[in-house]
């Protein structure tokens, strides 16, 4: 419905454009070309058969506004789609129709260029209301001027804002477009500024306004994959938020959508960024930094701004602005009224006091007459005893008159008391009026008062939300620092454990050859007791065998780790030089034990 209502005030500009007789019609055939500029402008579908339907009447004058509205409504306003046409290309065509016949410069001056005068005639168009001919209150037209001067960094003049507004046609019908745009051409509000300054500003004004941007400007960004600074140009509405590489806005990085599930933060200084704060979605946040604190406020305001519009389900900040000031406007109409009813029933009762008052006094003249004339009476008496009885009938006929005169006073008394009563209970009223608004005043600080304690709860909880994610960080840093030292712990065991078992290996092989040496060493002893019972005979021939024998057990003695003996060497055999004479001995050492003090000391070692 809105997006209707913004389209039919363009297209009443172009229908009254073609309406050179100012009579309220226009020509068939032009109704035809404006409906096929329509379809095209609106990306609606032609439909031929029905324009010529609706126009193939015999009758073959012009249509009035009403007669082309059902055909407007029916075959292109119910066919329009949002999001599938740009309503600026809409805008500009009614726009060049009706700007030929009606945007005539006063006197050869042209201030404003077309594309300018085309802007505030968009802008005029938004902030009007839906009542035909559109027309704008003086209110509204000082806040779009406000705007324009706030944009360009200059003071409103109010002398020359109060002379354009008091003139009589504003004040009964309203401003329509063309003498708006004939008081900017006038030069009053741009004089000593530069025609590019006032072209920025009034685009400036026309991209927030009409182009729902809340804001837009330079920030620092920080990218996701690369995680390295850029400066975009962010352009904020009420569910998204754009940047650009630049502000020309031709190519688009990337696209924030804004929804009930979003929060603004403010972050402390980090990475050389000064003024940094951060979007956060469901699923990403956003690092930006700003160039100072005034604009990193400004930002964070405006974004949670954007985030209540669409938690709210309204598309646009200045449509939500304009119905609160309507609101403001007819609520301050009907406390005007009502006041303005008051001051007239206490001016209908300070009137109605007043010409009782004055009926009292005439009263009261008439009883001093009468009294005077009384005396006359009674001189008169004196002087005329003959016209007494006269005199007594006109002395009975004035008690009479007196004693209606006190009654009627004594009315009018009470009807006084009355209304001193109504005027006390009037201004008790008033008090108690005047106490509730005392009431309503505390009850807005109180909540004020309320809203800022609730924001100083909310930092508090942010600090402290910091302060948890803080210290659950070092535990975590802890527990890593921790498994680490026990791993290298366990490490460490395994290193020393594979040490000892091959150092009880060792200990093994030392034993085992020991043991052998033992052996060895026995069964030489052995052989040398059965030697030594031998025959003196063979003794010449032993003592050289017995000799090399025992050089060899001293060698072997003398080795640390001796191999191992083979089975050939199991048996030793002496042959002696005698005549067939050879002696055999067989080895068979016995076990050798190993003493219990060496054992001992080999399972302390073990352990």
């Amino acid at each position: 419905m809105e997006l209707r209502a913004e389209l039919l005030k363009s297209i009443w500009y172009a229908f009254t454009s073609l309406d050179v007789e100012k009579s309220g019609k226009v020509s068939k055939s032009q109704l035809k070309v404006l409906s096929h500029n329509l379809y095209t402008a609106l990306n609606i579908p032609h439909d031929p058969v029905a324009l010529e339907d609706h126009f193939s009447d015999d009758d073959d004058g012009p249509v009035s506004n009403q007669g082309y509205m059902p055909y407007l409504n029916k075959f292109i306003l119910d066919k329009v789609v949002e999001g599938t046409f740009a309503k600026e290309n809409v805008d500009e065509f009614c726009w060049t129709l009706c700007a030929k016949k009606n945007y005539r410069p006063k006197n050869g001056v042209d201030v404003l260029p077309d594309k300018d005068a085309f802007h505030l005639w968009c802008l005029f168009n938004f902030l009007s209301e839906d009542n035909y001919p559109l027309v704008l209150i003086p209110e509204e037209v000082e806040y779009l001027l406000k705007k324009i001067c706030i944009a360009m960094s200059v003071e409103l003049s109010c002398v020359d804002m109060e002379d354009f507004i008091s003139q009589e046609a504003v004040q009964q019908s309203g401003i329509t477009v063309w003498a708006f745009l004939d008081f900017v051409n006038t030069g009053r509000l741009t004089s000593g500024m530069v025609k590019e300054s006032v072209t920025m500003a009034i685009d400036e004004v026309y991209q927030e306004i009409a182009g729902n941007i809340i804001k837009q400007g330079y920030l620092w960004k920080k990218g996701h994959l690369r995680r390295n600074w850029n400066e975009r140009w962010f352009s904020l509405q009420p569910s998204t938020l754009h940047y650009y590489v630049s502000e020309d806005r031709k190519e688009c990085k990337g696209c924030i959508e804004l929804s009930h599930n979003c929060c603004v933060e403010v972050l402390p200084e980090k990475e050389g960024k000064r003024c940094m704060f951060c979007v956060k979605t469901l699923t990403k946040t956003y690092e930006m930094s700003a160039p100072d604190t005034k604009q990193r406020q400004e930002w964070t305001t405006a974004i949670q701004t954007a985030i209540r519009l669409c938690v709210e389900g309204k598309k646009s900040l200045h449509k939500d602005l304009k119905l609160r000031r309507r609101e403001q406007r007819e609520e301050r109409e009907r406390r005007h009224t009502a006041k303005e009813e008051e001051l007239q029933s206490l001016r209908l009762l300070q009137w109605e006091r007043e010409s009782k008052l004055a009926e009292l006094e005439l009263l009261q003249d008439a009883q001093k007459q009468a009294q005077t004339a009384l005396l006359q009476e009674e001189q008169k008496r004196i002087q005329h005893v003959e016209l007494q009885r006269t005199l007594q009938e006109q002395l009975q006929q004035a008690e009479e008159a007196r004693a209606s005169i006190q009654a009627e006073m004594a009315l009018k008394d009470v009807e006084t008391e009355r209304q001193r009563r109504r005027i006390r209970e009037l201004e008790v009223m008033q008090l108690r009026l005047e106490e509730a608004l005392h009431q309503e005043m505390r009850a807005r600080q109180d909540e004020e008062v309320y809203f800022l304690a609730q924001a100083r709860l909310l930092v508090e909880e942010e600090e402290k939300m910091k302060a948890l994610l803080a210290l659950q960080e070092e535990q975590e840093q802890y527990i890593l620092k921790t498994q680490r030292e026990k791993q290298e712990l366990r490490q460490e065991m395994v290193t020393k454990s594979q040490a000892l078992e091959e150092a009880q290996h060792q200990l093994e092989k030392v034993r085992a050859s020991r043991h052998r040496m033992d052996q060895d060493i026995a069964a030489a002893q052995r052989k040398l007791r059965h030697a030594s019972t031998s025959a003196c005979v063979n003794l010449l021939v032993l003592v050289p065998a017995f000799c090399s024998l025992s050089l060899s057990l001293l060698s072997r003695s003398l080795k640390f780790f001796p191999p191992p003996p083979s089975p050939r060497e199991k048996t030793l055999s002496w042959k002696l030089r005698g005549p067939s004479c050879v002696c055999a001995l067989p080895t068979r050492p016995g076990p050798t034990p190993v003493p219990s003090e060496e054992r001992k000391r080999e399972e302390v070692r073990r352990e």
